[in-house]
């Protein structure tokens, strides 16, 4: 059967604003075992076409219990993320284009939308809206890409030759730092071995002086540094590296800088957050996600750089049925891996027209300001205590009753805490482990987060200690 447009996508649109404004009622966390909706499914795709009924149907009876819901305004867990109305809008409006980006004629309007629109988004952060960009699916592949430019700039040719024979390269990043650097080191052959991580200072900030330390030694032991990786808003703890002077470190000893900005760098939209990019502009390549903390459905990542001919030099390759007579245009291609490219920039400029910066700004303050309070009744609870500073959205604290002092006691009991509040359904927090100390880890990110919900994770956090019998 062929389904009629009209009555699909009326189909589609009424079940999307049915979910989104029964959302807030669902469990948050999917309440099923593993193999649940595998047992629930045929083991062979049916021979006939089935209405589309039947399949909004199984959306509601098979998928939505199976879905943790992101978009719960009780989603306090990793980082706390937004498919908003104009970027959900987007998304349907990019799948029905059904482009593909690979070339700068296969759709003129993706590759000049998605370079305009990261300009806007580096003037909104206040860096250079002169660098050039492209849109990723995620901070884990920008890193890989921004690297793999490094790499070839350090060793011209290995693209074509390999590493073998070469130098050993050395990479440089805080211990607090992501792990996608490490996959990135795996994948461009370097080895994890090769990922030096520099100790972190008590704010959970790389030490300036010790990457120059290990830089220094490590060339005395023959290895050839290549690239060091700052952070700004750290997985854990949402720590910024001091960029500037990480950068005269690079700067020294002509490493590329590439600044992993993913979660945090969004906050400077609002100009006050703007402190935590300071130095940011010097950096050969950046990397920050809208989709983590601006309010645009995943996936969207975008990632600057402002050596564009780094990135030519290490990925430009041309057969001859991606040959073209345009003269005067970007290829997005040339820059990447990458070669199909949907067209994600509409999302990004969907939330851009909708919201302006202001509006942005204001969301941002609101999270703050909600984390920040959920801080303030921790440091006021005999029971719990702050792990980290607090510099944006996120709060990594513990339970810590009067009396219970060992560490691996502490950790089971936060363990069991962290069960409870989670099985709850109402609200999901997620954890880390900040300096050897299991931290219970709550972001607000939401758009539709308010202070009754960080006031409901307070209730479920405290009940659920009261419960377990050490309050």
């Amino acid at each position: 059967m062929n389904p009629d447009w009209e009555e699909l996508l009326q189909l589609a649109t009424q079940w999307v604003a049915k979910y989104r404004s029964q959302v807030g009622s669902l469990p948050v966390l999917a309440q099923v075992q593993p193999g649940w909706l595998t047992a629930q499914l045929p083991a062979a795709p049916p021979a006939e076409g089935e209405p589309p009924e039947a399949w909004f149907a199984d959306l509601d009876r098979l998928i939505l219990p199976a879905v943790t819901h992101w978009n719960h305004p009780g989603f306090l867990g990793y980082f706390g993320i937004t498919g908003s109305p104009p970027g959900v809008a987007a998304d349907l409006v990019s799948s029905a284009l059904n482009v593909n980006g690979m070339l700068w004629k296969t759709c003129p309007a993706l590759t000049e939308l998605e370079q305009v629109v990261l300009s806007w988004y580096a003037q909104a952060l206040g860096l250079p809206g002169s660098w050039f960009g492209m849109i990723t699916d995620t901070a884990s592949t920008s890193t890989l890409l921004a690297l793999g430019a490094a790499r070839e700039r350090a060793l011209p040719g290995t693209r074509d030759r390999g590493l073998q024979g070469a130098p050993r390269l050395r990479l440089y990043c805080s211990q607090e730092a992501h792990s996608s650097v490490d996959k990135a080191a795996m994948v461009l052959g370097l080895g994890r071995d090769n990922v030096v991580r520099v100790p972190a200072d008590a704010q959970f900030r790389m030490q300036p002086e010790l990457l120059a330390a290990a830089v220094h030694r490590d060339r005395q032991e023959g290895y050839l540094p290549f690239a060091v990786v700052a952070t700004v808003g750290t997985t854990s703890s949402t720590s910024v590296d001091p960029v500037p002077e990480i950068a005269e470190v690079c700067r020294e000893n002509r490493l590329w800088l590439h600044v992993d900005a993913a979660y945090a760098g969004s906050a400077a939209v609002a100009p006050e957050f703007r402190w935590a990019l300071a130095g940011c502009e010097l950096a050969d390549s950046f990397v920050a996600n809208p989709h983590k903390w601006l309010f645009t459905p995943i996936d969207c990542s975008c990632l600057f750089t402002a050596q564009p001919e780094a990135f030519r030099q290490a990925y430009s390759l041309v057969p001859t049925y991606l040959t073209t007579d345009v003269a005067g245009a970007v290829d997005l291609m040339d820059y990447s891996f990458q070669l199909g490219r949907r067209f994600r920039a509409l999302k990004l400029w969907f939330v851009f027209r909708a919201y302006g910066t202001k509006g942005l700004a204001e969301i941002i303050r609101k999270h703050v300001a909600l984390a920040q309070e959920f801080a303030g009744w921790l440091e006021a609870s005999k029971d719990f205590e702050l792990l980290a500073p607090v510099p944006f959205s996120v709060v990594n604290f513990r339970w810590h009753p009067q009396g219970l002092d060992d560490e691996k006691a502490l950790a089971e009991a936060n363990q069991r805490l962290l069960h409870a509040v989670n099985a709850s359904g109402r609200v999901f927090l997620s954890h880390t482990t900040l300096k050897g100390r299991f931290a219970l880890h709550l972001a607000v990110g939401n758009m539709e987060t308010d202070r009754k919900t960080v006031e409901k994770a307070w209730w479920e956090i405290t009940n659920a200690a009261q419960t377990l019998g050490f309050s």
